[in-house]
């Protein structure tokens, strides 16, 4: 994929992290092409519908990891115990080399993201605040 928010994006990290950030970014949208994307808030953001508010899940960067973030992590199974808890909602998987990307992985944890999509839109807001609980 490319675009302007992907070129937004790029141009604000790190080039050091340009191939890592490359190979997560076809892994997530080999998962769902059709995702909308913008640049917002330091994040690559990817969303169905262009519904910005529910993301789906991002790209960010950080002085030592490209992550993957998913808005409702906290809905997600975990079946390889790789999420790392965020926000009282959101997970992310760490990723430090483009070697370390499992594109099958990845692609699993987009879908169910997705797959779950439904689940969070039916959570209250003052319920969000406590983490889903």
């Amino acid at each position: 994929m490319s675009g302007p928010a992907k070129e937004a994006f790029l141009q604000s990290i790190d080039p050091k992290f340009i191939p890592l950030v490359e190979k997560l970014e076809q892994a997530v949208s080999s998962a769902r092409p059709d995702f909308d994307t913008r640049y917002s808030y330091k994040m690559l953001i990817f969303t169905l519908g262009k519904d910005f508010r529910r993301w789906i899940c991002a790209i960010s960067v950080t002085r030592n990891a490209v992550n993957l973030r998913f808005l409702y992590g906290f809905l997600l199974d975990d079946p390889q115990s790789v999420l790392r808890p965020g926000t009282s909602i959101l997970s992310t998987i760490d990723f430090t080399s483009p070697e370390g990307i499992d594109v099958d992985l990845v692609t699993s944890y987009v879908w169910e993201a997705v797959d779950k999509l439904k689940q969070f839109k039916t959570i209250p807001r003052q319920e969000l605040r406590k983490g889903g609980s």
